[in-house]
């Protein structure tokens, strides 16, 4: 599609690529809101370790500060070494920059929410890792002595997200070759 004066636009769409970057940002920003939100109201109102129930048997909140990656993943390393673990996270967030210049600008809608979806649940948990030396978890999933390992928002976006990008990747038609 071109533009103004006949320039081609990025993406194909009014706009282009900006457009693309609108969805993406503004999906990052609402996600990192409203994890930020809830993790502050958590510290605020939860005792570390102590449930507060909301559906008796299936779901608590409580408090647990997670030093871990995601789902409690190398929470037992020692304390010296969690910078390999904040290490991991940015390294993380540089490959799915990279992930996201790539298919931005052609993905089309659900691609861009699923990658802010990301983007926000990502540096949601990192401003964690950098004021806390640990991710603020609180949502606790359970059934009888089973507990999925405690969550949060930033978390859930980002297991959306990805769940959202796999299923992209699974419907493309396969490369030409």
């Amino acid at each position: 599609m071109t533009g103004e004066g006949g320039a081609l636009r990025a993406g194909g769409e009014p706009g282009g690529r900006g457009v693309g970057m609108g969805a993406a940002v503004g999906t990052a920003i609402a996600v990192l809101a409203l994890d930020q939100l809830t993790k502050a109201l958590a510290l605020e109102r939860l005792v570390p370790g102590i449930p507060v129930p909301l559906v008796d048997g299936v779901l608590s909140l409580t408090l647990v500060m997670n030093p871990g990656l995601a789902f409690g993943m190398l929470s037992s390393t020692p304390a010296a070494w969690r910078w390999i673990v904040a290490a991991l996270s940015v390294g993380a967030l540089v490959v799915l920059a990279v992930l996201a210049a790539r298919i931005l600008a052609d993905g089309g809608r659900v691609t861009r929410v699923a990658l802010g979806l990301v983007f926000g649940g990502a540096v949601g948990n990192l401003i964690d890792r950098a004021r806390f030396g640990a991710v603020v978890d609180f949502v606790d999933v359970y059934w009888r002595a089973w507990h999925w390992p405690a969550f949060n928002v930033a978390d859930s976006a980002i297991s959306v997200g990805v769940a959202l990008l796999a299923l992209r990747m699974l419907r493309a038609p396969a490369p030409r070759g």
